[in-house]
């Protein structure tokens, strides 16, 4: 068997962006180099490592999630060989992070800075992620780490914690709960509860209420945390939420007023999240030191 680290890295490559023209896009070689080289690991492994999706690019067999976590580490191997006769500490590569869609912009470019200010030799490349692809993209190894919510993860994933929060209510400019200081969820219960339709998301804000014995009144649903925000600006009801942008208004310009929830509830978590089946390369283990330092010296979502 005669394989070359190029055509483990393409085929890597190939399953963190789970498309052959994004991979050549990034490594900026041609489609057909990386077609062949996938190819030619399928024919020394004897067995697929990816299946054509219509409508979706590809994705890894069952085989091919083992291969690429191999792959992965032996190309870790190699970076970390060849990085011997730097000095000490250097830390080199690629590091691919996945960001909860909602934390993303207020998160991944601060660390990323951070991150290249202690690391400048490690290529870093973000990626947005709901909570049900971000699992299945740590799983596949098409990303190393995920900045997220502590929500919908298996069990065998580790979670590095960064940060805890309290929920708060968020409410209308003028709406009759906005003057009080703090809100209860059976005060909220009384409005039209509006949720994103990210799963996890809306169902563990469910749980908030039911956990109180509580069912919200005529919930609807948004696509986004953003436009939900807007949704509640407009007066079409109220949302819970963890989330809290700097300057409270919504795309739209309306203000937004948020307020403390009296009952007492579980705080959520910010964290870094991986496959523990899957071995962390040094840039990610550098990584995860920088997001902790970083979150322990900046408030987060204070308004």
């Amino acid at each position: 068997m005669n394989l070359t680290l190029t055509q483990l890295r393409y085929v890597v490559a190939v399953a963190r962006y789970g498309s052959v023209t994004m991979a050549a896009r990034a490594l900026n070689v041609s489609q057909p180099s990386i077609s062949v080289a996938i190819d030619n690991v399928e024919d020394a492994l004897g067995q697929k490592l990816f299946v054509r999706q219509r409508g979706s690019g590809i994705a890894l067999t069952s085989f091919g999630r083992g291969a690429v976590a191999k792959a992965r580490q032996v190309l870790a191997e190699a970076d970390e060989l060849a990085a011997l006769g730097s000095r000490e500490a250097d830390v080199g590569g690629e590091l691919v992070l996945g960001c909860f869609e909602d934390l993303a912009p207020y998160f991944a470019p601060a660390l990323m800075r951070a991150f290249a200010e202690r690391c400048p030799s490690v290529t870093v490349i973000v990626r947005d992620e709901t909570f049900e692809t971000l699992g299945r993209r740590l799983a596949d190894g098409a990303v190393d780490l995920g900045l997220t919510y502590d929500l919908g993860l298996p069990a065998h994933f580790k979670r590095v914690l960064l940060h805890e929060l309290r929920p708060h209510a968020l409410l209308p400019a003028g709406h009759v709960l906005a003057d009080k200081r703090t809100v209860s969820l059976a005060e909220l219960a009384a409005h039209p509860l509006i949720t994103t339709e990210q799963p996890h998301s809306w169902q563990h804000m469910l749980d908030l209420f039911l956990s109180r014995g509580l069912s919200p009144v005529a919930q609807s649903s948004t696509s986004s945390f953003e436009l939900q925000r807007s949704m509640v600006a407009n007066g079409f009801g109220v949302a819970v939420s963890y989330t809290r942008p700097h300057g409270d208004r919504s795309y739209d310009g309306l203000p937004l007023v948020c307020k403390p929830i009296s009952d007492p509830l579980p705080m959520q978590r910010i964290i870094l999240a991986h496959d523990t089946r899957q071995r962390l390369p040094k840039p990610a283990l550098a990584f995860i030191e920088v997001a902790k330092a970083w979150l322990a010296s900046h408030d987060v979502f204070n308004g």
